[in-house]
């Protein structure tokens, strides 16, 4: 898997079998998953939407898409051994509200090691049963937003490794985590609470969690790293202007880059071109 953001989109781009509760969701096999900023008054057909996206960047029409009014320069991306979270987060239409109101919640789950069918949707329930823990931990008393939506994504040539995903199961504890330590962070600075640039803040929740983060200065497109005390099983990895990384100074996009238990030198990720999983 390697994944980058492109304009206003992140890309996830692999052989992947995944599970998608977005825009012509369901379960299949796919070539990308992606989740696009669309303007706060977006009012057109998603699946026709999308489609023309997919088809101007140049991809099939394998793919699962989300949708969101939240700016990729507040994406979250965390890292727990095999399992990747990608989250973007916003709450001005909570459960109860208007559904045309606009941001959304979103969760994109990659697993390195391979899992049954079984494992992708129950993944799903494990991160909405995390997500609304997260906004109750917060104060929120609503679960979710009118719009939220979950993809669940392993590689499609891996062995499935993992039959279930529930909270007691080795995937399933740490898709908990992650997201349970993410949609806060995401939503810190989708409201401006944790600025580019600004140092992240050290919650005992990041302390029990041994959370290694991005935070404090700006070093190009991305933040340094800066360590919670904690065992180091989590790895967040929180762009400061993910946008920025549109260019390369030729035209050319660079990619963010996902490692396998550690984030990767700030140098790597504005110098190469892509980087896999």
């Amino acid at each position: 898997m390697r994944y980058f953001i492109r304009d206003t989109t992140l890309f996830l781009r692999g052989r992947f079998r995944a599970a998608s509760t977005g825009i012509n969701g369901g379960i299949a096999d796919v070539t990308t998953i992606l989740n696009h900023t669309v303007p706060r008054d977006f009012d057109d057909d998603p699946p026709r939407y999308l489609d023309l996206l997919t088809a101007r960047h140049g991809l099939s029409r394998e793919y699962f898409g989300l949708l969101t009014a939240v700016r990729m320069r507040h994406l979250c991306v965390l890292q727990y051994d095999f399992v990747t979270v990608f989250i973007t987060a916003g709450v001005t239409n909570p459960t109860r509200s208007d559904p045309k109101t606009p941001h959304t919640i979103n969760i994109i789950v990659y697993s390195r090691e391979g899992m049954s069918d079984a494992a992708l949707l129950e993944t799903i329930v494990t991160v909405t049963g995390a997500k609304a823990q997260a906004l109750h931990d917060l104060g929120y008393d609503f679960p979710g937003t009118t719009t939220d939506a979950v993809a669940v994504a392993c590689d499609r040539d891996t062995a499935s490794a993992h039959t279930y995903a529930g909270t007691l199961t080795e995937v399933g504890r740490r898709v908990h985590a992650a997201v349970l330590y993410g949609v806060p962070e995401a939503l810190a600075r989708q409201q401006g609470k944790a600025p580019s640039g600004a140092n992240r803040r050290s919650s005992s929740t990041a302390a029990t969690a041994g959370i290694t983060g991005w935070s404090g200065k700006k070093r190009g497109a991305l933040t340094t790293p800066a360590t919670f005390r904690g065992s180091g099983a989590i790895t967040v990895t929180v762009p400061t202007t993910p946008a920025s990384m549109r260019n390369s100074g030729n035209g050319s996009r660079v990619q963010a880059a996902a490692g396998s238990g550690a984030v990767p030198d700030v140098r790597s990720c504005t110098s190469r071109r892509s980087q896999t999983t």
